[in-house]
């Protein structure tokens, strides 16, 4: 199975991925992070769908989507921090004054799980980032040492997954989820200093 992860260009599929089964119901759409709070608890029902469509349109789009061939089978969330609500929120500290993307939402489609397309992701969501001019990317991940994350709050992902493509811990967090301290994660994508292009 070659998956390929693309920018999220597809309304369709990110609704795919993040929408509900209903239109008229008051589901996340992944913008509880990517929109100022008092926005997201305005937005109510088909405006909450409405807002993505928007999001999929602009420059750049809210993230990147996987494929298994045609199928779409994965969602990441990323964007500049600066454009997030994680750039004022108290729980998660800034490490420094970089313009770091943020890394918040890894979703794999029921019937595609274990099959290693989270990773695919990730690494999909840092090529994305650093193709824009990233010079950093957060994740802000559970720490929850090997033990079972409940489905409904595994979106933001463990460490392990971002260990494994490179993050390195960077701080301590105010966050809990599903029990777990959230950790943040961090990938610089600068150029070594010294090194040569």
């Amino acid at each position: 199975m070659a998956i390929e992860v693309r920018p999220a260009t597809s309304f369709d599929d990110v609704a795919t991925m993040v929408g509900p089964k209903r239109p008229d119901a008051n589901v996340c759409w992944c913008l509880s992070y990517r929109v100022p709070s008092k926005e997201n608890l305005a937005l109510q029902g088909p405006a909450r769908g409405e807002r993505v469509r928007q999001l999929v349109r602009e420059d750049p789009p809210p993230g990147v989507l996987a494929y298994d061939r045609d199928e779409v089978v994965g969602w990441a969330a990323i964007h500049p921090r600066a454009d997030t609500s994680f750039a004022r929120n108290r729980r998660i500290p800034h490490v420094d004054d970089l313009d770091v993307w943020s890394l918040w939402c890894v979703r794999v489609r029921p019937g595609h799980r274990g099959q290693g397309i989270a990773h695919s992701l990730v690494e999909g969501a840092v090529a994305f980032a650093r193709g824009r001019g990233a010079p950093a990317v957060e994740g802000y991940p559970v720490d929850n040492e090997g033990r079972k994350v409940d489905l409904t709050m595994a979106y933001v992902g463990t460490r392990a997954l971002f260990e494994r493509a490179g993050f390195t811990k960077a701080a301590d967090t105010g966050s809990v989820i599903n029990g777990f301290p959230r950790v943040l994660m961090r990938l610089d994508l600068r150029a070594p200093t010294g090194s040569r292009a």
